[in-house]
């Protein structure tokens, strides 16, 4: 299941999950998004040869291509089901040493990040894809519980 902004360049056809410039037409980089048409979906705008539009997409992602296996759904209309966290007590690595973790995590996922943030005494990095791999790293490089991964794809049950 991903959340995101479908980028329809006229030359190519992304799904962004992370950053959106404000320009008009809005850009941003994603990853290849196959199987989509525009036919019968609503909520998009346009602009010369630009199109987009915010969706929930339910497909497989084989590391570098979503394919589509289920017609898109509104962002706007779409009601997830909430995730369960659970409760973590703040952190006690300080902001310099954070910075310092982040600054060698951007560099060593090559772009491969979303977002990233320290708060509380952690880091919390967005990433597209982890099925617990890289957090397993992460915990093993930096100690557990100092970077917490979030994965923007997520497993659909059944």
């Amino acid at each position: 299941m991903a959340q995101g902004t479908v980028m329809d360049t006229g030359t190519s056809i992304e799904l962004c999950m992370g950053a959106i410039m404000e320009s008009y037409p809005p850009q941003c980089r994603g990853i290849t998004l196959a199987g989509w048409s525009w036919e019968g979906v609503d909520g998009s705008e346009e602009s010369g040869s630009v199109r987009w539009g915010s969706y929930a997409l339910q497909g497989t992602y084989d590391g570098t291509v979503f394919t589509l296996t289920q017609p898109p759904i509104m962002l706007a209309l779409y009601d997830p089901i909430a995730i369960p966290q659970e409760p973590r007590e703040p952190g006690g690595i300080d902001e310099e040493t954070l910075l310092g973790i982040q600054e060698e995590l951007t560099a060593a996922l090559e772009g491969a990040q979303l977002t990233s943030f320290a708060t509380d005494g952690r880091l919390f990095v967005s990433v597209v894809w982890d099925d617990g791999t890289l957090q397993g790293v992460v915990d093993e490089v930096y100690g557990p519980g100092v970077v917490i991964i979030e994965s923007a794809l997520r497993e659909v049950a059944g």
